[in-house]
């Protein structure tokens, strides 16, 4: 198959399509104008845009790699595309806007507010990386390794969502001054945004992860290794 098959498969369109109808989904539907008024829209977004529209568009275009200088990849030596630094990058942006004070200054803002989305979606680009390997001949890891890094990435995801369940009061005031949507305090509104990010980022990580340990189990991958060796 011609490289230019390879980068416009019926499969890579697909995944495109879907990337950026999440995309649109999050920031320019009815999800977006409720973000303001629910925190459970607000999580969502950031769940489209980190878990869904950005693994999809690496799926569906790997040409990315060159969007992101490709070329200064290797001047750095691999580190922007390391799976520590990925990692890293993910992890701290989601922590990081969800700190109150953090949080509170994307939502008088509209700038801030920008710079917000911007962000969870291009640590959501360098998270998905080490995972889906987009660009096969620079810094590709073992396959191995992908279980390990989803596992741990769950960790501090499943933290910051447990205390939103869980903590028993409000962390963020913008929610309790606003109008409310539905018949639904700000309490309970952050205890439902703090289960939708616990049980969607449980499903997304482990997923993946277990199906890549359950091909490296496979008879016929321990056979080809086999015979690599």
């Amino acid at each position: 198959m011609s490289t230019a098959a390879q980068l416009f498969s019926e499969r890579r369109l697909v995944a495109l399509g879907i990337g950026l109808f999440s995309l649109w989904v999050a920031m320019g539907s009815r999800l977006a104008a409720m973000d303001h008024h629910l925190l459970i829209a607000h999580m969502a977004q950031h769940l489209l845009l980190m878990t869904v529209a950005a693994p999809l568009i690496l799926v569906g275009v790997p040409a990315i790699s060159l969007w992101l200088g490709f070329n200064r990849l290797r001047a750095c030596g691999g580190l922007v595309a390391h799976p520590v630094f990925c990692w890293l990058t993910g992890t701290v942006v989601v922590m990081g806007w969800h700190v109150p004070a953090l949080f509170e200054l994307g939502m008088q803002s509209a700038l801030w507010h920008a710079i917000e989305h911007a962000s969870f979606f291009a640590a959501g680009l360098l998270f998905w990386w080490p995972v889906i390997q987009p660009w096969s001949s620079f810094g590709e890891r073992p396959r191995w390794s992908v279980p390990l890094y989803l596992f741990l990435a769950t960790l501090p995801c499943d933290a910051l969502s447990a205390f939103l369940t869980f903590c028993g009061r409000v962390v963020y005031p913008h929610y309790l001054s606003v109008h409310r949507l539905f018949d639904m305090t700000a309490l309970e509104d952050q205890e439902c945004a703090g289960a939708l990010m616990w049980v969607w980022i449980t499903f997304v990580y482990l997923a993946p992860a277990a199906v890549v340990t359950i091909q490296m189990l496979s008879p016929q991958r321990r056979a080809m290794n086999a015979e690599g060796a």
